[in-house]
């Protein structure tokens, strides 16, 4: 029996690309440098904030990344000022995720920190949708690290293969596989459908509503 469900933030259960992109460009465009395509945050996104910021400031010519410290402080600060900037959740998850949650435990699993996450879930979906929100913090690193969705699914009364897990980009399948998790790779993220395939998701979903076909199903087998 499947006891439980934890989903990836970003690119999961809400698309945060407009947030995280307007956030670092005011960082390349405080020093100077030219703004990053919208896109293009699909692949500097997923690995937390400061990688993010790491990422764009090499592809806009800081290849030395002597703008890094300072970037990451301006960029955080900004971030926290509008962190729901043009965030919505994927067309018919709230659906999904309503019916999902009459039947079975639903969490989160972000890289974002902690608060934030909090902060971002329950804006988008509101307080207490999610039986339990879990971003980064000094005790719980940064995923591809399993220990949150560990953390998760002791929490809710899960032993992992009880667990299904869903996210969109390499790290979420390194992530779950890690944990002992069936891992569900989603095609409506940030990354390619070869990245996870590549990163071995164990099914993988192009639709949000498939969610509640897979766990009907997983809850059949023998």
């Amino acid at each position: 029996m499947i006891k439980a469900c934890i989903f990836d933030l970003d690119g999961t259960i809400a698309d945060t690309v407009e947030s995280i992109a307007h956030a670092v460009n005011r960082v390349l465009e405080h020093f100077g440098l030219v703004p990053r395509p919208v896109e293009a945050f699909n692949f500097y996104a997923g690995d937390g904030f400061d990688l993010a910021v790491e990422r764009t400031l090499k592809d806009a010519g800081d290849a030395e990344l002597n703008y890094l410290q300072e970037g990451i402080r301006l960029g955080r600060a900004w971030f926290n000022e509008d962190p729901l900037y043009h965030v919505k959740p994927y067309p018919n998850m709230r659906e999904t995720l309503t019916a999902l949650r009459e039947e079975v435990p639903i969490a989160v699993c972000s890289n974002k920190p902690h608060e934030a996450a909090i902060h971002v879930v329950e804006s988008v979906y509101g307080p207490g949708f999610f039986n339990r929100i879990q971003g980064q913090t000094a005790e719980i690193p940064r995923k591809p690290s399993p220990i949150g969705a560990l953390a998760i699914a002791d929490a809710l009364g899960a032993r992992p293969e009880e667990c299904l897990y869903f996210g969109d980009t390499n790290t979420d399948m390194q992530t779950g596989n890690a944990a002992g998790m069936f891992t569900v790779g989603v095609t409506w993220g940030f990354r390619p459908r070869q990245e996870l395939i590549d990163n071995h998701a164990m099914e993988l979903l192009d639709r949000p509503e498939e969610i509640l076909t897979l766990f009907h199903r997983k809850n059949q087998e023998k």
